[in-house]
């Protein structure tokens, strides 16, 4: 499947096809994540969302709110990460991990943290979290809770709970 698509900053026009993309992407379990608590009252659009467009429709989107661990800035959380199920597995979804990360790190972020894969976040330096360095509210299962060191040794840097800044 060839499409010309282009990937940009999320906006606010976008809100409306990304809100209807996730149930199609994740289903109506969603809000139930844990990550989901830690995304309440923030602002839908960092600096860091992008979108996958095609010319007559939106086909991913990636999600990144600025995050404190343990109290310090620095941190962004990823997610949720959102293809198209008719479009997932062609690339898309990595093009916007890869741009957004390496956007991250040239505007000084730190580390970014998720929950997640490990076999799919790992292709972008994301490695597990040693146990109870790093946490988040709620239930979550530890070994799925990952960071990629935007700096080096910002993994040693952070520790303790995650929370919107």
């Amino acid at each position: 499947m060839s499409l010309e698509v282009t990937v940009r900053p999320a906006t606010p026009e976008d809100l409306a096809a990304i809100k209807a993309l996730q149930p199609r992407a994740f289903g109506p379990g969603r809000f139930a994540r844990t990550a989901y608590r830690i995304r309440e009252g923030v602002p839908l659009i960092s600096r860091f969302c992008l979108v996958a467009v095609s010319p007559d429709r939106l086909i991913a989107a990636i999600r990144f709110t600025e995050v404190r661990i343990g109290g310090e800035a620095g941190g962004l959380l990823l997610g949720p990460l959102a293809v198209e199920p008719e479009f997932s597995g062609l690339g898309y979804g990595k093009q916007l991990v890869a741009e957004a990360l390496a956007k991250a790190k040239a505007a000084g972020v730190q580390i970014a943290v998720l929950v997640g894969n490990e076999p799919y976040y790992a292709r972008f330096g994301f490695v597990r979290v040693p146990p109870s360095q790093i946490w988040l509210p709620g239930p979550v299962d530890p070994a799925r809770i990952l960071a990629d060191e935007l700096a080096p040794g910002a993994l040693q840097r952070y520790c303790g709970l995650v929370t919107a800044r």
